[in-house]
């Protein structure tokens, strides 16, 4: 099996802008627009700060740009060591690209409505960003189901640490577990937010792995050749 460095790298650079992405939308841009129970302030922010508002789009749509690259490039990186779990992670990484492209239409919906207000707007902004908050939510399934493959194959490559493999596949574990919480016990949001602890950790473990050291290479060497003692010349 051989992997180069450079796929590796590249997988680890889409990946992060994959995660910066996410944690600029996230983090950042929606807390100051979104007010989760009062649709009037909704619609006030998306207002008052409509450059922020589109910048969060875009955002999202960065988010779709580099999950879709990672996706493709983690599939490269991991072909020749199982392609039935290289290709789980490309297709379960392509799904969380269409709840992102559908998170950004709702957004973008919510900018249009807040320039050109559409019945109640208020009301309106409000569902739009609801549901791209449950897209996001009920995702966080495949979220965990691709990191499960990924932890596979660093676990059958030998191109990473064992433990990174562990963890990608108990933080995946973890994520699925987490997605069903969230809507079956909505009390227990603590439990649902600590099963996605794990898979925080993996990914940005094996972002820096990446980036920092692309894999192993005695891992990739190939067996030095087999070296045979002269043969006594006969006198």
């Amino acid at each position: 099996m051989h992997a180069s460095t450079r796929t590796a790298r590249t997988a680890g650079l889409f990946y992060l802008g994959n995660a910066i992405t996410g944690v600029l939308g996230f983090l950042i841009v929606r807390p100051q627009i979104f007010a989760a129970d009062d649709a009037n302030a909704t619609l006030a922010n998306l207002v008052a700060h409509e450059s922020l508002a589109r910048a969060g789009v875009a955002l999202e749509l960065g988010m779709v740009v580099t999950q879709t690259l990672a996706a493709v490039w983690f599939y490269r990186l991991f072909r020749t060591v199982d392609r039935s779990a290289a290709s789980g992670i490309a297709a379960f990484g392509l799904v969380n690209t269409i709840v992102g492209l559908v998170s950004a239409a709702l957004l973008a919906t919510t900018v249009a409505v807040s320039v050109d207000p559409v019945g109640d707007a208020a009301a309106n902004v409000q569902v739009l960003y609801l549901v791209s908050d449950s897209l996001w939510g009920v995702g966080a399934l495949f979220f965990g189901l691709w990191l499960v493959p990924m932890g596979w194959c660093v676990l059958r490559s030998g191109w990473m640490p064992r433990v990174l493999g562990w963890i990608l596949v108990g933080g995946g574990v973890g994520y699925v577990l987490s997605a069903f919480i969230r809507y079956l016990a909505p009390d227990a949001q603590v439990v649902a937010e600590a099963l996605a602890y794990p898979a925080s950790v993996g990914e940005f473990w094996m972002i820096g792995y990446l980036l920092i050291r692309g894999v192993r290479r005695q891992a990739l060497d190939e067996a030095p050749p087999t070296v045979h003692p002269p043969t006594p010349v006969a006198s």
